[in-house]
């Protein structure tokens, strides 16, 4: 599978450097923008399908459910019920993963700047 790509810095390790972590933020950004638009999309495509909406609305009960605000229209048949549920858990999910690759790098800093320690000695 290749090497794996260390994403933070030990304990060890200098602070990085502001630019390479403005760097890193807006590629946690990025991911997030990203986990946002599949959501958006999957829910678009989900309401459109199953509860017969056009696309317009499909998009907007998709983004009233990601953000917490609740469905715009109700479903019509069992089927967009239950997708409208299971969606609903799935944005509640998003919503927390969203947030925790937004915060991650700022706490990281944080926490690496109060807890950085010196390197151990070379051992001969």
């Amino acid at each position: 599978m290749g090497k794996l790509r260390r994403t933070f810095e030990s304990r060890f390790d200098h602070v990085l450097p502001r630019r390479a972590f403005v760097r890193r933020q807006l590629y946690h950004v990025a991911i997030s923008i990203l986990l946002i638009a599949i959501s958006l999309s999957v829910g678009a495509v989900g309401y459109h399908w199953l509860a017969e909406l056009d696309w317009v609305d499909s998009y907007y009960n998709a983004a009233m459910i990601l953000t917490g605000m609740g469905p715009a229209s109700p479903p019509k048949n069992n089927a967009a019920k239950i997708f409208a549920s299971g969606y609903a858990l799935f944005s509640a999910v998003i919503f927390l993963s969203v947030a925790s690759v937004l915060i991650a790098p700022g706490l990281h800093r944080m926490l690496h700047k109060l807890h950085r320690e010196t390197p151990p000695p070379d051992k001969k």
